[in-house]
C-alpha cells in the first residue's frame, strides 16, 4: 500500500486540477510546484543545498508559467530531491518516516501528466480515440499536435 497510495494521490491531483480551466491550469500547478519545491525548508537536513534546490525549482517554475513542460521538469526535480531526502535526510512529514517516498512516487504521476499538455481526462481520451481512428500511434499523434 506505501507504494500503490501516491500513485492514487498523483491521480487525484490531476483530477482535481483539471477542473481548472486553461491556461490558469498551468499557472496554478506552476504556483504548485514552487511551493512544493520550498517544502523542506523548514527542517529538510540538507543544510545550504536546500536553498539552492528551492532556487533551482523556482526559477523552473517560474517559466513553468509558460509552459507545461518546464513544469513536468519541475516535478521530476522535485522527485529527485525526494529521493535524496528518503535516503539521506529528513522526511517531507515530520512524523512519518516514508513520506518523501510516498511524494518520490507520486510526483512523476504529476510529471507525466503535465508532459501530456496538462490535459483534462477527456481531452485525453478524445486525443487517444481520434489517434486509433486515423491509424497511428497515439503517443507519437499526441506529440505531433503540439
Amino acid at each position: 500500500m506505501q507504494y500503490v497510495a501516491p500513485i492514487g494521490v498523483g491521480i487525484v491531483y490531476v483530477l482535481l486540477m483539471s477542473l481548472i480551466r486553461e491556461p490558469h491550469r498551468r499557472r496554478f500547478n506552476a504556483v504548485m510546484v514552487a511551493g512544493a519545491g520550498a517544502a523542506y525548508l523548514s527542517g529538510g537536513g540538507l543544510g545550504g543545498w536546500e536553498l539552492a534546490f528551492t532556487a533551482l525549482v523556482t526559477w523552473v517554475a517560474y517559466r513553468g508559467l509558460d509552459s507545461w513542460t518546464f513544469v513536468g521538469v519541475a516535478w521530476l526535480l522535485h522527485t529527485a530531491w525526494d529521493a535524496v531526502h528518503h535516503l539521506h535526510g529528513n522526511p517531507i512529514i515530520p512524523f512519518a518516516d516514508t513520506s518523501s517516498l510516498g511524494c518520490a512516487i507520486c510526483d512523476p504521476v504529476i510529471a507525466l501528466w503535465c508532459f501530456t499538455g496538462g490535459r483534462t481526462p477527456r481531452e485525453l481520451l478524445r486525443r487517444w480515440r481520434g489517434a486509433g481512428e486515423r491509424g497511428e500511434d497515439p503517443a507519437w499523434a499526441a506529440d505531433a499536435a503540439r
